[in-house]
C-alpha cells in the first residue's frame, strides 16, 4: 500500500500547456510545494521563474526539450539544454527524433540524444527520453529504449502528453523488459487516477508524468 506521500514523491507535475501564463505558474507552484512532489516540470521559458518560486522548497524543476516532437536540429537541443541548465533545471525531459526514429535513421537519433546528455551530464543534470510510444509498434519501443541506454540517457519515457496513447501498460511491460534493469523509467500521459498510477508503479515504473494531482492523489479517499 502507497501513502500519498509516497506517491507525491515520484511525480513530475506537469505544467505545459501552450496557454500558461505566469499567475498559472505561480498557482501550480504552491501545489507543488503543498503535496510535496519530486518536481514540477516546465517548458523552457518558465525555467528561471518556476526555479524562483520554488527556491527554499524541497521541489526540483525539470523542464522539456525540443517539445513535443523532437524535431529541432541537435545544434539546437544541444544549445537548449546549455540555456535550461544556465537558467537552473535540475533534470530535462527531452524528446527524441520521432521522424527520424519512424524513417530508421537510429545513427542520427543516438546521435541527437548523446549530444543532449554529454552537456547534461557534465553539468550533474539526469535526461530522460521521450519516445513516444503510441506512435510505435512494441518493437520500435524496445529499439528506443536501446538507442536510449546507449546514448547514456537515465531514463525512458512514454510521453508527450500531446501525442496518442498516452502511458499504458503494455508500453511499460516493453520497457521493464527491455532496459529495467538498467534505465528508469517513467510513465506519462493521461495518468489520472490513484488507481493507475499505482499499478504503474508496481509494474516497475520510478517517476510518474502528472498534470492533476488532485485527481490522481486525491482518488485514494474515493474508495
Amino acid at each position: 500500500m502507497y501513502t500519498k506521500e509516497q506517491i507525491a514523491k515520484t511525480i513530475d507535475y506537469a505544467v505545459l500547456k501552450p496557454d500558461q501564463t505566469v499567475s498559472g505558474l505561480e498557482k501550480h507552484a504552491k501545489i507543488c510545494i503543498e503535496y510535496g512532489v519530486f518536481s514540477m516540470c516546465v517548458k523552457p521559458c518558465d525555467i528561471k521563474t518556476a526555479t524562483q518560486l520554488l527556491k527554499n522548497h524541497d521541489v526540483k524543476v525539470s523542464c522539456v526539450l525540443s517539445f513535443p516532437h523532437g524535431a529541432d536540429t541537435t545544434p539546437v537541443k544541444v544549445f537548449q539544454a546549455k540555456q535550461a541548465i544556465e537558467d537552473g533545471t535540475n533534470e530535462i525531459d527531452m524528446v527524441m527524433n520521432i521522424g527520424r526514429f519512424m524513417s530508421g535513421n537510429y545513427e542520427y537519433v543516438l546521435n541527437d540524444i548523446k549530444s543532449v546528455v554529454e552537456i547534461a551530464k557534465a553539468n550533474n543534470i539526469l535526461v530522460k527520453v521521450i519516445q513516444e510510444s503510441g506512435f510505435l509498434s512494441p518493437e520500435q519501443i524496445a529499439k528506443a529504449c536501446e538507442l536510449s541506454y546507449e546514448a547514456g540517457a537515465d531514463f525512458v519515457k512514454t510521453s508527450t502528453g500531446f501525442g496518442p496513447g498516452g502511458a499504458k501498460p503494455e508500453y511499460i511491460d516493453i520497457m521493464v523488459k527491455t532496459v529495467g534493469r538498467k534505465m528508469k523509467i517513467k510513465a506519462s500521459g493521461g495518468i489520472r487516477e490513484w488507481e493507475t498510477a499505482t499499478a504503474f508503479l508496481k509494474q516497475g515504473v520510478h517517476r510518474l508524468g502528472i498534470s492533476d494531482i488532485e485527481a490522481v492523489l486525491g482518488g485514494r479517499n474515493r474508495k
